[in-house]
This record gives structure tokens, sequence and C-alpha cells, in this order.
């Protein structure tokens, strides 16, 4: 009989737990492989354990879960110990859209493990994305991607379509919020989004500068390419907003006070990842039934830019069982695994087939809406920057925040981010 085991890890826990023997296996689970999986929290979304108990009880092998902390940046630091110490503790890993070129030395191909036809189905930029040096290092579990939302209610009211350009954005907001307040509203704001010097403005920024033509910071040969006039027009306009359609607060915002703002009823457009869509629907909400989601703006000759976020699995190469652990990673981004995690949690599938599945669309009918932004969707530059992506967000984004707190015009910002970032890869990425 297979076996399924849990095995917390508290957010201050991290390699020596482990490595106590916290995940010993008994004699009597020794007569099948078995597998240890690093989910999510464990918590009511969590539905990780869930179908790894189902993968262990399908196919006789047994598996244990660890929870890991909800924070990326505690799982990340999690990953890095074990396996910078070689630890065989866990096979089976969950890791963000933006580690696979950090974490490459220490996971499988899983090419080698896998059939040729494993990644059919998937959208194909994410398996790019998880593609570093040719080596299939994670099969993608669900995504997100940036989106617009709007007041549907407000702009019928003033007359307006949803804005396609950022300066359509950035006129139709400012009339709203002006005439709101007018009104009687004061808390009005025309626009939030993710402002915080922290990686959610690097998705941000990313969206503005590749919309206008202005490149992804760091090409796929590895050049720096972010200094460049498109960029400087993306960046000049978002810093217009700062005191005017967005309040001088959003530069410390991150997704839950973006999401607290436009909920209560106070902004008439919000960047935020599609998480947000239920919520904002709940019973009881100051929008509930009066808001949609569309693509986000895009610059005079550009076209909407998405930055691509979401989960995958890899398999780490100090597994004593990589073929098993392989075997498991197909499961869990299975097409019926992913149609589950749909319907039951809403999560956006990696498999292009289920955004027109007529059960996931009954479920979860925003889903469908999605298609376009994710075939669409931009990746960060983590794959090709590798080990070094984390400074090169944190650059970025900093360099981002000093011109929307303008200590810096868009030039200057973007002049100075091209020194730091050459001066990081004059060894190569």
């Amino acid at each position: 009989m297979p076996s399924f085991t849990r095995t917390p890890i508290a957010h201050h826990v991290l390699l020596g737990s482990l490595l106590a023997g916290g995940l010993a296996l008994t004699a009597a689970q020794a007569q099948a492989a078995t597998i240890t999986i690093a989910c999510g929290d464990g918590g009511a979304a969590d539905f990780c354990p869930v179908l790894a108990e189902q993968w262990a009880e399908e196919t006789g092998h047994e598996v244990a879960v660890v929870t890991t902390p909800q924070s990326g940046t505690e799982k990340l630091s999690l990953y890095q110990q074990l396996l910078g110490s070689q630890s065989g503790d866990i096979d089976v890993l969950m890791i963000d859209t933006v580690w696979p070129g950090l974490l490459a030395p220490h996971l499988v191909d899983l090419a080698d493990y896998l059939p040729a036809d494993a990644t059919e189905g998937f959208f194909p930029a994410m398996i790019d994305n998880n593609t570093v040096d040719d080596r299939l290092l994670a099969l993608p579990w669900f995504t997100d991607a940036g989106l617009l939302y709007y007041r549907r209610d407000l702009l019928e009211q003033y007359g307006h379509e949803v804005p396609e350009t950022w300066e359509q954005l950035t006129e139709i907001a400012r009339e709203i919020q002006n005439a709101e307040r007018e009104a009687g509203n004061e808390r009005m704001h025309g626009f939030v989004f993710q402002g915080r010097a922290y990686e959610g403005l690097t998705t941000n920024a990313l969206e503005w500068i590749a919309s206008y033509g202005g490149g992804t910071i760091v090409d796929e040969e590895g050049n720096v390419t972010v200094n460049n006039p498109r960029a400087a027009e993306a960046l000049t306009l978002a810093a217009t907003w700062i005191g005017d359609i967005s309040p001088r607060g959003v530069r410390n915002y991150m997704e839950e006070e973006a999401r607290g703002v436009f909920q209560s009823g106070n902004a008439v457009f919000m960047r935020n990842w599609p998480y947000v869509w239920a919520l904002g629907q709940a019973d009881g909400t100051a929008i509930q039934g009066k808001f949609g989601a569309a693509p986000l703006p895009h610059g005079p000759e550009g076209e909407s830019m998405a930055t691509l976020g979401g989960w995958s699995w890899a398999v780490s190469r100090y597994s004593e069982n990589p073929d098993v652990a392989a075997d498991l990673v197909a499961y869990l981004t299975g097409e019926a695994q992913q149609k589950a995690h749909a319907i039951r949690f809403g999560m956006n599938p990696t498999r292009e087939a289920l955004y027109q599945d007529a059960e996931v669309l009954e479920a979860q009918p925003f889903i469908g809406e999605l298609y376009d932004t994710l075939v669409g969707g931009v990746p960060r530059p983590a794959n090709i920057t590798g080990e070094h992506y984390p400074r090169v967000s944190n650059a970025f984004f900093n360099r981002v925040h000093d011109v929307l707190s303008g200590d810096l015009t868009a030039e200057q910002g973007l002049e100075q981010l091209e020194r730091e970032l050459s001066r990081m890869s004059r060894r190569g990425w």
C-alpha cells in the first residue's frame, strides 16, 4: 500500500530541521520509491498534497509532503540551502517562474526522464521560460499574468470605453477621479498598481516598457538593452501618475494594498494578478458586479504586454529517484489535474486546451478571458541572467522607484541602470 505523510516546515525553520532527520523514512516505507515533495504552505488553497496523495495511490509509490514558507523569498532561501548542500531530502520542488535560471545547476533535465511529447499542450512561452541552455528544468503548473481591472459602472457613467493605450488610461483616470471627488468621494484615485521597490515593481515596469516597444531589460543574447528612448518614454509617463491619478503612497503598494483600494471602491483602474477577480466578486464587496478585467494598455506604437508569473515543478539533481520524481511532476501538471485545480481553486492552467474546456469555463468564467493575455505574456529575463537575476531585478526596480519618486529622470535612471547591469554582465551571465 502506498503511504502519504506530511511534514510542515515553519517559516523560520530551514535546512537544519531537514538534515536532522525530520524526513527520515521507516523501514516499512522502503519497499517502494519514496518521493518527498515541497508543496505550498499547507493552507486551504494548497492543492499539492491532495494531488500527491492521488499519485501515490495510483502508482504504488510513496510520497512525503513538506510544507514550505508562504513567502517566496523564504522558500527560495530554503531551496538554496538544501540544494547548495547537495541534500537529497527533497526530490520535487515547486518553483517560481523566475527561478529556473537561478536554480539551474541543481535541477535535472526532465527531458532525460519524460517522453518526447511531454511538453505538448503547454503554452510555448512557459516551456521556453523553464528551459535553460536547452535543458527542460521544470513543467509549469499554474500561471499568472498582469491584468487591467476597471470599474465598468464608472466607465459607462462617464461615457468611456476600456482604454487601449497608457495615455488613454491616464486621461480617463484623471477625468473620472476628479469628477468623483467633486461629487463627494474625496478618496477616489484614478489608477493603483504595485509601486513598492520589490519584485512586483519589476513586473509592472517591465509591462510598461515592453508595451512601448522598449524591450525586456536584457535581450535573449544577454545584451543590456533597457536604456532606450521608448523605455524612457514609458517611465516618464508613469512618473507623471504619482500625485495625479495615483496616490503618492502607491510607491509603497504591493498587490494587497492595491487590491484594498480598488476593492473598497476607491480606484477607477488597477493593475493586478488574476486572483483578485474572485475576491472582488465576493458577496458584500463594494465593487461586486461593478468591475471587469482586460488586457493591459500599450504604448502609442506597441502592443499590450503582461508579465508572466506562476509556479512550476522541478526535480532536484540530488534525488535518488529522479525518474520517479519526474513522473510525479508529469502527473501534477497533467491536463486532468490542472482542470481540477482550475475548477476548485480558480488557478489558471498552463495547458492551452483548458481555456476552451466547457466545465472549466462554467466554474470559472474569467479563465477564458485570459487566453490571449497568456499567449502574449512577457517573461522576466531570469533564464538569461541565471543566478544574477535577483541582482538584476533589484537594480531595475530600485532605479524605477527612483524615477517614480522624482529623484531621477527616466533618462538618468536608465543610464544608471545600464551601467549597473553592464558591470554585472562583464564576465557573462
